[in-house]
């Protein structure tokens, strides 16, 4: 299978829309609400962001230097502003390096060390799109803490980014 270095951009694209609109989302929220235990594994709103950013800038890491970045969480992580601050020079950063990609690359086997140090070789269309699919699966688990908290998530599926940048 081939997957084109535009539609890869195209779900960067998609990714940064989505953990923004998110984010829009919760904004304004309270620190009870950002901390409140919902017994998942990264646990709280805020931690569950905190595991999207850490794992996007790991992944980036591997992709322009093979290895992880062994991104330590800071105390910074679970304050939100700070982590957003972080999160969006990273959101930048894949943005500014994907659309610097030959446009053969997306079929390029990338060699990259795993946090625990196991080497692995993968064509990058496939990391790129495990990237994008992570978020969307720890953006729904937000949305579903939204919902327990009484509050409706905006809509974050592929297709209403497609529509609103046709509009």
């Amino acid at each position: 299978m081939t997957v084109s270095l535009e539609a890869l951009q195209q779900h960067i694209d998609y990714n940064i829309w989505a953990s923004r609109r998110l984010i829009n989302a919760i904004s304004g929220m309270s620190s009870e609400e950002l901390t409140h235990d919902f017994k998942t594994a990264d646990k709280t709103i805020l931690g569950t962001l905190a595991h999207l950013y850490a794992a996007e800038k790991n992944w980036l890491a591997r992709m322009k230097e093979g290895r992880a970045a062994l991104q330590q969480r800071t105390s910074g992580d679970h304050q939100l502003e700070p982590l957003l601050d972080k999160w969006a020079e990273t959101q930048n950063d894949w943005k500014v390096w994907i659309n610097q990609l030959p446009p053969e690359a997306p079929n390029q086997l990338m060699e990259y060390l795993d946090l625990q140090g196991r080497q692995w070789a993968q064509p990058l269309w496939q990391i790129v799109l495990h990237v994008v699919n992570h978020a969307t699966h720890h953006r729904g688990q937000i949305s579903g803490f939204l919902r327990a908290l009484g509050k409706t998530p905006p809509p974050l599926d592929y297709i209403a980014f497609v529509r609103e940048r046709a509009v």
